[in-house]
């Protein structure tokens, strides 16, 4: 099948992947529109229970997202926790006036309250037959799905930095995805993450400067090992970072990376989107292959690299090239770099590999988040995350 759609490449899907394709929309369409509709009314009720919560308390959405994510969504009992717990909503010492360590004086210093975790640890108001209740319920999630987001959190932006990272964690609270690819990860923001998402695996691709990282939701996936592929050319301190997990009885292979950026290195993304999907296919055939993260590409850079081999997809073209979608970079309406120029790009992309033998793992559907101002004025990020949900 060919597209024709207006100012966007042709690509070939082989007929395999078009068939499954196919009976995915048609055999699913029913059950995607009340998936679709069950999800929309779930995140709603959490923001309204987010809304009353932080009225109740005189927080903000992001302490509400934290004590409801932790006591299952119930209302009563995150309040009651709440008031049982000392919390520090600022940064404990008097911020450092130089520049160069403002942002990790700040990011280590904050209070740290886990927004993610399964189970809460110290929260008085839970019985010991409510962490048996949620143990349960984690066991029984269906293995026949699960969820992914990448984003670039921009974490070499200092302006409102406490705040975009409180957001980005407050998305992850509210979306739960068992996956998570982040890009342009800075150590104090890594150190940040690690304590407020403990039900978490973090993998990091560096330890200074900047770089991405892999979490993967402990009661979901677990690490096997890691691997870091440098980019020799490089001018701009990437790399591809790969980890082995399991999924049940399931083996991934999860990779993320932040190819070369702005349009005079078009030449090294290419170079660096090669190494990319090489190392997709030499990973062994059995396995589950994914990839997802801020590649810079323009739809003319993957067909001069040959485009996507057969066995690999890009799930937004899997999906049906949803229009809410394409955009991943726009600054038509993301006011974050306060950027002169209007441009409309999609810098975001997940890639998934086909396997030869068993289970068959597609993308099912995806959206688009972090696209609500904070309380500060900015986004969370200069970027939008891409969730996606797929199917085993």
């Amino acid at each position: 099948m060919t597209s024709r759609r207006r100012g966007h490449v042709a690509h070939t899907v082989p007929a395999d992947w078009e068939r499954t394709r196919l009976i995915l929309l048609a055999v699913g369409r029913r059950r995607q529109a009340g998936m679709e509709e069950l999800s929309g009314s779930v995140i709603e009720e959490r923001r309204r229970l987010c809304t009353q919560f932080a009225s109740v308390t005189s927080t903000d959405d992001a302490v509400a997202q934290c004590f409801l994510a932790e006591n299952d969504w119930n209302l009563e009992r995150a309040v009651h926790s709440f008031f049982e717990t000392d919390v520090v909503l600022i940064p404990s010492a008097e911020p450092n006036t130089s520049k160069e360590h403002s942002v990790k004086n700040e990011l280590e210093t904050v209070a740290c309250i886990d927004l993610t975790e399964d189970e809460p640890n110290d929260c008085a108001s839970s019985s010991s037959g409510d962490a048996n209740n949620a143990n349960e319920q984690l066991g029984n999630k269906d293995n026949s799905s699960f969820s992914l987001l990448t984003w670039n959190i921009d974490g070499l932006d200092e302006c409102e930095i406490i705040e975009r990272a409180r957001g980005v964690c407050s998305l992850i609270a509210l979306y739960e995805p068992d996956i998570v690819f982040l890009q342009e990860v800075i150590p104090p923001y890594l150190g940040y993450l690690r304590k407020r998402a403990v039900s978490y695996t973090i993998v990091a691709g560096n330890d200074e400067f900047y770089f991405s990282a892999i979490m993967l939701k402990k009661s979901r996936v677990k690490l096997i090992n890691k691997e870091i592929i440098d980019y020799p050319t490089t001018k701009m301190l990437r790399n591809l970072l790969t980890v082995k997990a399991s999924f049940g009885d399931r083996e991934l292979y999860l990779m993320t990376s932040h190819l070369e950026s702005t349009k005079d290195h078009s030449a090294e993304r290419i170079k660096q989107l090669k190494t990319v999907l090489k190392k997709m296919n030499d990973i062994p055939d059995s396995a589950i292959v994914i990839f997802g993260g801020d590649t810079n590409l323009r739809d003319q850079e993957v067909t001069k690299t040959g485009g996507l081999p057969d066995n690999i997809c890009d799930a937004w073209e899997f999906v049906g090239k949803p229009e809410h979608c394409r955009y991943t970079w726009d600054t038509t309406t993301n006011s974050n770099k306060q950027a002169r120029y209007k441009c409309r790009l999609r810098f975001d992309r997940i890639f998934c590999r086909r396997t030869q033998s068993g289970m068959q793992v597609t993308p099912h559907d995806m959206d688009l988040i972090g696209l609500d101002k904070l309380d500060c004025g900015r986004f969370p990020s200069d970027h939008w995350g891409i969730i996606c949900n797929f199917n085993i």
